[in-house]
């Protein structure tokens, strides 16, 4: 799976190691970085190994990676979203399965199984299921999938939910899956301190109006006060769009060697675009990320010397 794994990074892996267990292979799931704590409750997360925690995990994955027959890569499109991993991934004699609903993948998979209008991977990965045999199926495997779906969707509430999707979210209701525990444990799971660094981000939250954006900021001394651990920072950026009439919103993070950004937007304005042009990122068209070698605040100046050239189709965006 991708670093920073989100819910659609682990339930789809998650889910595509059990069902790969159930047909006889021997599987090892393997996060390039640490996961967020609100992911750990995924039945089968104890066995996920975690590149970046060097003592033990990191042999481990090594070996299994020499020792691979098949790897497939859940989530991604770029190598890049691997991080340290990238390159052991493909010094490695397996064959790469790439399994994915990103736009523009890269070619470096030996096959690639893509479906770019796909509201998840875990909707790839509960076709792939069934076309095998829909008798594989069992809670746990449509626990982790509809996680993945429900918060690729924003619980729903994305243009990427479909018809499809909820005929999906249909079928695996009935291997008993919880919809309100899912929920819950994913949204309703934060710590003190998370929540506290919310308000932090919302009460310092800047709006362009002449521009129909707003952006957030949370620099390293922030991330330390509240305690930020993995995965706190997920979803801050969906405020942004509350506001009235903005119709892009941006959320910097701060971190040791780079700034993180997340994009989202409504309409059809592609924050993928502004993502892709100029920092280095991709995604989809109103949910990308990027990221930035320059300081903060050359970051955050950066981003606002290219609102102009967008200013047109800013305007022109239905909220």
């Amino acid at each position: 799976m991708h670093r920073d794994p989100d819910a659609d990074a682990m339930g789809s892996s998650l889910a595509w190691a059990a069902f790969l267990k159930k047909i006889g292979h021997t599987v090892s799931v393997i996060s390039p970085t640490e996961v967020a704590e609100n992911l750990h409750w995924l039945r089968g997360f104890e066995e996920v190994l975690n590149f970046e925690n060097r003592n033990g995990d990191r042999v481990a994955s090594l070996e299994v990676l020499q020792n691979a027959e098949l790897i497939f890569c859940l989530d991604f499109s770029s190598l890049g979203r691997l991080k340290e991993l990238a390159p052991f991934v493909m010094r490695t004699q397996a064959t790469i399965i790439t399994i994915d609903h990103h736009l523009e993948p890269e070619d470096f998979a030996h096959i690639l199984i893509s479906d770019t209008s796909a509201a998840a991977t875990a909707q790839i990965v509960y076709r792939l299921i069934r076309q095998w045999d829909e008798n594989l199926m069992d809670d746990s495997i449509a626990e982790a999938l509809y996680a993945g779906i429900m918060t690729d969707t924003g619980s729903f509430r994305h243009n990427s939910t479909t018809q499809d999707v909820h005929l999906t979210v249909a079928n695996l209701m009935q291997y008993g899956l919880d919809v309100n525990k899912v929920h819950r444990l994913i949204y309703d799971n934060s710590s003190l301190s998370r929540i506290q660094m919310l308000g932090h981000s919302l009460s310092n939250m800047v709006v362009l109006p002449d521009f129909r954006v707003s952006y957030m900021v949370l620099d390293q001394s922030t991330l330390k006060k509240f305690q930020s651990a993995s995965g706190d920072t997920d979803g801050i950026v969906n405020y942004g769009l509350q506001v009235k009439d903005v119709v892009m919103t941006a959320l910097f993070v701060e971190r040791p060697n780079e700034v993180k950004i997340s994009f989202r937007s409504v309409s059809n304005f592609s924050v993928r675009e502004v993502a892709n042009a100029h920092f280095e990122g991709g995604g989809h068209k109103n949910a990308a990320g990027g990221r930035s070698n320059l300081s903060l605040s050359a970051t955050i100046e950066k981003f606002l010397g290219i609102l102009p050239h967008y200013h047109e189709q800013l305007l022109a965006a239905e909220k």
